[in-house]
């Protein structure tokens, strides 16, 4: 019997575990970039001459500005002017018949129905004379309530001083007063009332008015431009102040009837729009004399138009860079 020997096992080695991998080294991450303080900029910028866009001038370069762009404001003002009732068939006849139509429907209702003409000589020219000043109060007032407002476009695409705005606007305004006083004084010629000396007297009184109006339409013109609503509540408001102004009806008369206090009289007789209708009235109308005139008339004419104005001013150009924006 044969007997086979069976080979030894082999010892096969196990296999080798690769050797583990070295992994990259992370990258650092760059340094963040140096970022400048504001403080910085603002130093760079002066340094290379660099202003603010819009930035507020101060006051005296402000008023520079405006008076190098007169050009620009008379212009903007008679085109105006001319486009006011350029799609009317009558045009610029409109100018004066609106006074005119007013004049004789308060005519009508005070004269006649509440009987304010009693007491005051010369109702008619009293009447007239009262409403066109008064007009020229009311149209310039509204229209500083739209003066940025109505003219956005001009804002935001131009680079110009914006009280060019609403004294543009006030000048038109005056420009029409002027037109509609040859009217005026056509009228009390058939009505008896001819040329005096007291007659140049109105020339110191629209010059006082005219600041007034400006003033008003510059403070109006800020607020209008935050508070759109403000030229929807303006309507009434110089209602109001109309039927305070005594342009129908005689102050004089009141404070002679004694219904109402000293107070209340002085209060209205110190208003500034009865003030400058008062003013006119002297310098236009023959039987209306300085007594029926306000104590210290001529010192509260100016006083108010600089007030007005000064302070109108001032307060549409402490807020120069908000107009437009937003």
């Amino acid at each position: 019997m044969t007997t086979q020997t069976l080979p030894p096992p082999t010892h096969k080695a196990p296999p080798a575990t690769p050797a583990p991998q070295a992994t990259p080294a992370t990258p650092a991450s760059p340094a963040p970039p140096y970022e400048a303080s504001s403080e910085d900029l603002r130093a760079l910028a002066r340094r290379h001459g660099l202003t603010v866009s819009g930035a507020r001038p101060s006051l005296p370069a402000y008023a520079r500005q405006i008076r190098s762009r007169r050009d620009f404001i008379v212009a903007f003002a008679s085109a105006r002017l001319t486009a006011q009732y350029s799609q009317a068939r009558l045009g610029q006849v409109w100018q004066v018949m609106t006074p005119l139509l007013n004049a004789a429907v308060y005519y009508l209702i005070f004269g006649v129905l509440m009987d304010a003409k009693e007491g005051v000589a010369d109702y008619v020219p009293f009447l007239i004379t009262g409403i066109f000043v008064w007009t020229f109060t009311s149209n310039t007032v509204l229209a500083g309530t739209r003066a940025i407002s109505g003219n956005l476009g001009l804002v935001r695409a131009l680079h110009f001083p914006r009280a060019s705005l609403p004294i543009s606007l006030s000048l038109q305004q005056l420009q029409q007063l002027l037109l509609s006083l040859a009217v005026l004084v056509m009228i009390l010629f058939g009505l008896g009332e001819f040329p005096t000396w007291s007659w140049l007297l109105a020339v110191p009184a629209l010059l006082c008015q005219a600041l007034f109006n400006t003033g008003v339409a510059l403070a109006l013109a800020r607020l209008a431009a935050r508070t759109p609503d403000i030229s929807q509540l303006m309507p009434f408001v110089l209602r109001t102040w109309m039927y305070a102004s005594g342009a129908m009806w005689s102050i004089q008369n009141l404070a002679s009837g004694g219904r109402f206090p000293d107070g209340v009289v002085l209060a209205l007789q110190c208003n500034p729009a009865a003030v400058y209708i008062d003013l006119m009235r002297f310098a236009l109308i023959e039987s209306y004399t300085g007594a029926q005139l306000p104590p210290h008339v001529w010192a509260l004419a100016a006083g108010w138009a600089l007030l007005a104005f000064g302070g109108g001013f001032i307060w549409f150009w402490k807020a120069e860079e908000t107009y437009g924006r937003g």
